[in-house]
């Protein structure tokens, strides 16, 4: 079924990261590298010499294109191996780097172990270009940097692309890995981890959706609504599945902060617009669910900052980038119109029956796909 490596980091102690990594809009782990692996002779009666020679060249780009994107220094250490005895899967040894378990570095004996180090890969580049995308740029004429129209559609497909790696990591080649191999899987590869990135890659592109929206005069609030509530969907689904794995510290507790921190910003801006259309109604329990629902939001506004902060703080140490898009907007609207309408509805009703619960946000079935 496969051989598991893990070379644990000398002494035991932290995982090692960077101190700093400066401005976060997309989270992205620490991306793993894979090893050099010599397919010619494990392979030479198996295959033909050219597909030999086909598999290397691909195998020796994504090992070049990933120490660029993430060098790391290495050195040699001894390994031990516990052998699970498959004749298919012991012909060669998969060995990546770890950035995101308490081993540096795991090697399995399992090609499909490989499929699904790869797509991570491909996955994590994708957040990382739309982490760069999304972070607010200084113009030519000197206004506050922003992010282009450009930029956030852009960002919107990386994004599906993104879930979609990630959805085949997890429908397609997990299952065919082993219980005994998928057990020794580094953290950032099961399958609870890689169900959240993609779920997030879809939230995210659903904010990126919503802030569009909200630049458009054509939108309406009811459009907006739906997204924001549809992006709760993702965030919640998401905080579902990063629970149900075992993160200690380092960058899986920061993963954690960021969901809970986009969770948050979700709920903002979902209770904030389900608010306002309560607040179309003509009657007095709409109007006071209306102001239940944008006090609800300014709550979660709040939270959301304790929960970015927190993030920012955990490490490596982060800074979240200039306020801009969907949260500028609602940062400065939501405490304003909150204020507006409990004064209104206060001296309409004038009693304490407008502070009632928060309102169960409307279902909407998800429409952003892998």
């Amino acid at each position: 079924m496969g051989c598991i490596v893990s070379t644990p980091i000398d002494g035991g102690g932290n995982r090692r990261m960077p101190g700093n990594i400066g401005e976060v809009a997309v989270f992205v782990p620490g991306l793993r590298i894979p090893k050099s692996v010599d397919f010619s002779f494990p392979l030479a009666y198996s295959v033909s010499k050219s597909l030999v020679e086909r598999l290397s060249v691909l195998r020796t780009r994504i090992v070049v294109m990933a120490s660029q994107e993430a060098p790391k220094a290495t050195r040699p250490r001894r390994r031990t191996a516990t052998q699970h005895g498959s004749q298919l899967d012991n012909k060669i040894e998969f060995v990546w780097f770890n950035q995101e378990d308490e081993a540096e570095e795991t090697a399995i004996w399992s090609a499909w172990y490989e499929v699904l180090s790869v797509l991570h890969l491909m996955a994590m580049l994708c957040l990382s270009e739309a982490n760069f995308l999304l972070l607010p740029k200084t113009t030519s004429d000197g206004y506050q940097p922003k992010v282009s129209e450009e930029n956030r559609r852009n960002s919107v497909d990386i994004f599906l692309k993104a879930a979609g790696y990630l959805e085949c990591a997890v429908q397609q080649i997990l299952p065919c890995i082993p219980p005994a191999v998928r057990s020794n899987l580094p953290v950032d590869l099961e399958g609870g981890v890689l169900r959240a990135l993609c779920l997030q890659a879809l939230g995210q592109g659903v904010d990126i959706q919503l802030g569009l929206a909200i630049d458009s005069a054509k939108a309406t609030l009811a459009v907006k609504r739906r997204l924001a509530c549809e992006m709760v969907k993702y965030w919640h689904q998401a905080q579902d599945s990063i629970m149900q794995v075992s993160l200690n510290s380092g960058w899986g507790q920061k993963h954690r902060l960021f969901v809970k921190w986009k969770y948050s910003e979700a709920k903002a801006a979902a209770y904030y617009y389900h608010g306002l259309i309560l607040d179309e109604g003509n009657t007095e329990q709409s109007h006071g669910m209306a102001v239940a629902a944008l006090q609800a939001a300014e709550e979660f506004l709040k939270e959301r900052k304790k929960a970015s902060e927190a993030f920012n703080s955990e490490p490596p140490i982060s800074r979240s980038p200039p306020l801009w898009g969907t949260m500028k907007y609602l940062s400065e609207k939501i405490p304003k119109d909150t204020s507006s309408k409990l004064r209104i509805n206060r001296d309409l009703y004038s009693h304490d029956r407008i502070i009632e619960t928060a309102p169960v946000l409307p279902d909407f079935a998800l429409a952003l796909k892998p």
